[in-house]
């Protein structure tokens, strides 16, 4: 799950940008200035920073220069209403690999994230082999010889969840809360959907199951 460090003092924005990230499947940590940030950044390490420049305590610029110091990998996203073009060099001076404009729209804000994210772990091999199929998290695509399936972000977690815990139950309510955050009626659909899908992927190889324990989750076992 991709873990996203939000600074934003903006509160009513900044609850629709939370909802909206959660609802698509990141695990969001928000924050209303850089001060606090930095601080649940080093207990936390997060896959992608998204900051706010003009904030109380510390800004952006400033929180962006004092990230650096301590990594200088992870991808940090501007957003700001400052639109001269001096404050998006600065940006990018200070450390940011993009910036967005305010206003944007959250869908553009998803893909910028992805894109961020998926470029600083090309580096990283995120391979598994699942019995004759191969799961490749960057590229959220399952193989078998010619065969492919391009999956969803939510799909490529789970089935990578599923396998690190193979031959274990993943429980029910663990995997609602991480990958959908609220537990209802029509979440638990929304998982059994899922799971129907995630096994015809998987029709090719007799030996993978992905069983449903009843009540209590679900679990993948390879002959």
């Amino acid at each position: 799950m991709i873990k996203v460090l939000y600074i934003e003092d903006e509160v009513n924005l900044a609850m629709i940008v939370v909802d909206s990230l959660e609802n698509y499947g990141f695990e969001v940590m928000h924050r209303l200035n850089g001060h606090d940030a930095l601080a649940i950044f080093k207990k936390e390490k997060p896959h992608v920073l998204v900051v706010d420049i003009m904030m109380p305590l510390m800004d952006g610029y400033t929180f962006a220069t004092e990230i650096r110091k301590l990594d200088a990998q992870v991808p940090i996203l501007f957003l700001s209403a400052l639109t001269q073009t001096e404050d998006v060099v600065k940006g990018f001076h200070v450390g940011a690999n993009d910036y967005i404009r305010k206003p944007f729209k959250v869908e553009e804000l998803i893909v910028r994230i992805e894109a961020l994210v998926k470029r600083n772990l090309r580096t990283v091999p995120m391979i598994y082999q699942i019995g004759n199929y191969t799961l490749d998290t960057n590229k959220s695509l399952l193989t078998f010889g010619t065969y492919f399936e391009k999956l969803s972000f939510r799909e490529t977690e789970l089935i990578r969840r599923l396998f690190e815990n193979k031959d274990r139950v993943v429980p029910r309510e663990e995997i609602i809360k991480t990958y959908w955050k609220e537990d209802t009626y029509f979440t638990g659909r929304s998982l059994d959907v899922f799971i129907s899908r995630i096994r015809k992927y998987f029709v090719h190889d007799e030996r993978i199951h992905i069983t449903n324990v009843r009540g209590v989750g679900y679990v993948m076992n390879i002959d």
